[in-house]
């Protein structure tokens, strides 16, 4: 099969020299020229059949949700969008993983409300024996009204893609689903406001060995693991992290984590005013 070749065809107009107010004014002359009737400001793009290309399919939006009438607020956010649309809603988790099975959305958000170990183990069921993970073919947010960075980094660990306030301003909500639709994952900076930026310092304040330590704590391993991994005593580790907080600002190792995703760019933040 030949490729496609996309063309811009755009003939040029004759203009000549008019006088208006003492004033010469070119003035294109159409008369005889196949742009006679034409609109010069869009001209027409179209591949070497002359078939113009096929406009971007909008990524769509499901909602599970335990209160239908948050749902509806989506629907009725996304009335208006050009690229983003609204699909459905689920009242259960159960109905959200036939959804996924049967017309799998490009995002869905999910509901925190019904509960965070509850979730986690929904996401390992989905996930387990599929033969296409379905956290590969849709975007799963997860939202809810308060989130914390504990809770933050295991549903981004679980295969989430996204962590939203449901009291989020809608510029913030549609930002997070443009996000994450386009391949990447996202997270409000409100979870970072209790455990530091990390920005005092750069990396490369920290020894060797403390950022193996660090890059250990970003993976998830817990004192025990570091240490037999690194082959040094679990105080000696303790004694790494207390100055890894001191220096890079960040309280607890899961604000470290969750820095650590940050920096590397795995997770999208909003620009800080």
């Amino acid at each position: 099969m030949l490729a496609r070749e996309v063309k811009m065809t755009y003939l040029a107009p004759n203009l000549t020299n008019a006088p208006s107010s003492g004033l010469g004014t070119l003035t294109p002359n159409l008369a005889g020229s196949p742009l006679a009737n034409s609109n010069l400001t869009n001209p027409t793009i179209t591949d070497e059949w002359g078939i113009p290309p096929a406009k971007p399919e909008p990524k769509t939006v499901a909602v599970c949700d335990t209160q239908p009438v948050t749902a509806e607020g989506i629907r009725t956010l996304l009335a208006d969008g050009r690229d983003l649309k609204f699909l459905q809603t689920a009242d259960s988790l159960a109905k959200a993983a036939e959804l996924l099975r049967t017309s799998p959305p490009s995002i869905l958000l999910l509901d925190k409300a019904f509960g965070m170990q509850v979730i986690l183990e929904w996401l390992a069921d989905l996930r387990l024996g599929a033969e296409i993970d379905p956290c590969t073919t849709t975007s799963i947010v997860i939202w809810g009204v308060s989130v914390t960075e504990a809770e933050a980094l295991r549903f981004l660990q679980a295969g989430a893609r996204g962590i939203l306030r449901k009291t989020a301003e809608v510029p913030m909500v549609l930002a997070c689903l443009r996000t994450v639709a386009a391949g990447r994952s996202w997270m409000e900076d409100c979870v970072f406001r209790d455990s530091g930026r990390g920005d005092r310092y750069p990396r490369s304040e920290l020894t060797s060995r403390e950022q193996q330590v660090l890059e250990l704590v970003e993976q998830g391993f817990k004192n025990k693991d570091i240490a037999q991994d690194l082959g040094i005593r679990p105080g000696t580790v303790k004694i790494h992290l207390k100055h890894i907080f001191e220096k890079t600002g960040v309280r607890g190792r899961y604000g470290l984590a969750l820095n650590g995703l940050r920096d590397r760019g795995v997770v999208a933040l909003p620009a800080r005013s």
